[in-house]
């Protein structure tokens, strides 16, 4: 299926019905007071999360929906029916505003959590509701209100607990294929991962969280290079992003310690917030190294990069050093949620 992650829609809620201004006609009634019934009220739309929905590929084709109006009211006290309320479905994690104005309208995180996007409008009054003890035949009605119609923009962010930068061929997709049962396609060019890939790495029975793999960044990429600037929204809910970099690049003209400051430069230039989250360095390809090699050549980087914070040394294709990692981020996760 292809991977859709923003749509543009339109809504349209449905009028309400108009009231109706009637008297009672009856035989042996000469006199029957007013009995007209309300209008109906227009439909509304609403959005629904839904768990076992992950792309907004509908929306991409079915960009109009509209709502049935109510019906108008009748003689006889009887009012008219409402219309149905539209729902529909999108992935959780959906993040909903408004095309024109840029005004945040949902943020649907949760399983099952609803929104209403467009309200449809109230019914009209029948002339039941004006008569008075001194309008006892009230020819007044009201019309019924137009349902709000809005431009909407769909945007999925996934739900993931840790998100994976790094250049194109960093390894990451070969890390989530070492780490969890997802299989992202990996090969040796560039650009191998075209849309971002989920993956829940179980440490545990009862312990587990989910990784999210996006395209690679490039230089450039805050300013449109690349691929992986459109998918940086999908780290935003993350708690823990993994900076991948490959210690043992096959072209010897490629700097590392460049690369990697490139990465985090355009992570900074894109979104303060996403800088500021808790990252990690993980040195990966380290089984391109000869064995008393490895040991040098991440110092080195180390030193060169003047990192402080905490760091680790895998190799995602062997899987040495991954069952550590995934335990260190278990363990950190916990006492996020329990702090």
């Amino acid at each position: 299926m292809k991977f859709i992650d923003e749509a543009r829609i339109e809504v349209h809620a449905g009028k309400g019905g108009d009231g109706v201004a009637h008297f009672r006609r009856e035989k042996f009634v000469p006199r029957g007071g007013p009995d007209g019934g309300d209008g109906g009220h227009g439909g509304s739309i609403y959005t629904v999360a839904n768990r076992n929905i992950n792309t907004l590929i509908d929306y991409r084709y079915a960009r109009i929906h509209r709502a049935s109006g109510g019906e108008n009211g009748r003689g006889s006290d009887q009012y008219g029916k409402g219309a149905e309320d539209i729902v529909l479905r999108v992935p959780v994690g959906t993040v909903i505003t408004d095309a024109k104005t840029g005004d945040l309208i949902a943020d649907l995180a949760a399983h099952e959590q609803k929104a209403l996007v467009a309200r449809g409008g109230k019914g009209g009054l029948g002339n039941l509701h004006f008569k008075t003890s001194t309008n006892r035949a009230p020819r007044q009605c009201t019309l019924g209100e137009a349902g709000e119609s809005r431009d909407l923009r769909l945007e999925l962010k996934l739900l993931a607990d840790v998100g994976l930068l790094g250049m194109p061929n960093a390894g990451k997709s070969t890390f989530i294929r070492a780490v969890s049962a997802a299989r992202p396609k990996v090969a040796d060019y560039p650009f191998t991962t075209l849309h971002p890939n989920l993956g829940v790495v179980r440490v545990a029975e009862d312990r587990s969280f989910v990784v999210a793999d996006i395209p690679g960044l490039i230089e450039g990429a805050a300013e449109g290079a690349g691929l992986g600037h459109q998918f940086l929204r999908h780290l935003a809910r993350t708690r823990l992003l993994l900076h991948l970099v490959d210690i043992a690049p096959f072209d010897d003209g490629v700097d590392p310690v460049k690369e990697a400051r490139a990465i985090v430069n355009e992570l900074k230039k894109y979104d303060q917030a996403l800088y500021d989250k808790p990252r990690w360095l993980v040195l990966n390809k380290t089984d391109m190294l000869q064995a008393d090699e490895q040991d040098q050549a991440v110092q080195r980087f180390l030193k060169a990069y003047r990192w402080k914070r905490r760091w680790f040394a895998i190799s995602a294709l062997t899987g040495e050093g991954c069952r550590e990692l995934c335990f260190a981020i278990m363990d950190h996760l916990t006492e996020k949620q329990a702090a």
